[in-house]
């Protein structure tokens, strides 16, 4: 593993293709290349849509399932034959499968990746016991699955932490910024870290643990010079809530005091791309929310 030290002294000769580092808000998108895991939709494909447009260059990590949404995607951005965009097959909580992907933008790009933007995650929804009254006054017990509590740790919580290292240490490669930078990191919580509500046990504590891991993290990668940030979203109109019925559109609505609406993605991806524009921005979380706090 290459050591900060040693990036200082041999950028040069690691990344002969790099951009020439710089703070020029105009050029940090065209010096972007990003890994974006859960990128073929929500607020991932809206990350992927939002850096292209601006002259990024991405690599889409998802599940082998998703290539036909990726394509889609593609088709959506308008990039044509131009590599700016491409797919990876990945399962985040896999080292061959993410080092791969980290591979694809150097092999495409020519350069090490300098933003990870981690989206890829599951929402489960049970609750630690439940107890359900029948017609002839006996009761029946639901405990929740420890498998399915464990497996959305290792999604949200593990696959993310998968992505930080692999994707840090390829960033310590690259020479460094005016500020000493040389990549960063934004992770993907929720208010549900926060307000977790009935039925959210493992969801809340996943994202709990994205939003604890922000300034270890940050602390521990300062010295490479990446950055690391927690975005923590709030009701958004992803896929997921886009198939409910139209009244339960309508009460999620009124959680949200202002604006009272749904999020859009494109809002999500807007703040990625502000963290990215903004070097000072590190090891903290962003609600993005609306100003909702979730009942139980």
């Amino acid at each position: 593993m290459l050591l900060a030290s040693q990036a200082h002294s041999s950028c040069s000769q690691l990344q002969s293709n790099q951009q020439p580092p710089t703070t020029d808000m105009n050029m940090m998108f065209q010096n972007t290349v990003a890994i974006i895991s859960g990128g073929v939709s929500g607020l991932g494909a809206a990350t992927a849509s939002h850096l292209v447009k601006h002259g990024a260059r991405v690599v889409v990590a998802d599940l082998p399932s998703s290539i036909e949404q990726f394509e889609r995607l593609r088709s959506s951005i308008g990039v044509g034959d131009e590599k700016v965009l491409q797919f990876a097959e990945t399962d985040v909580t896999s080292e061959e499968d993410v080092v791969g992907a980290l591979n694809v933008a150097e092999r495409e790009f020519g350069e090490q990746v300098n933003l990870a933007v981690n989206c890829a995650g599951i929402a489960p929804a049970k609750k630690t016991l439940s107890i359900k009254q029948n017609d002839d006054g006996s009761t029946t017990s639901r405990l929740h699955p420890l498998s399915d509590f464990t497996k959305t740790l290792e999604i949200n919580v593990a696959g993310t932490f998968n992505i930080c290292r692999l994707s840090a240490e390829r960033m310590s490669r690259r020479c460094p910024d005016e500020n000493g930078l040389r990549g960063l990191i934004v992770n993907t919580a929720s208010v549900a870290a926060y307000d977790g509500q009935v039925g959210q046990v493992a969801y809340s504590a996943s994202k709990g643990a994205v939003v604890g891991m922000t300034l270890p993290m940050a602390r521990d990668l300062a010295g490479v010079g990446v950055r690391v940030m927690t975005i923590a979203p709030g009701l958004f109109m992803t896929p997921m809530l886009a198939g409910l019925p139209e009244k339960v559109h309508r009460d999620l609505v009124k959680l949200v005091p202002c604006p009272s609406r749904l999020g859009d993605p494109v809002e999500y991806a807007t703040l990625v791309g502000s963290i990215v524009q903004n070097p000072y921005l590190n090891g903290e979380v962003i609600r993005l929310d609306g100003a909702i706090r979730m009942p139980p």
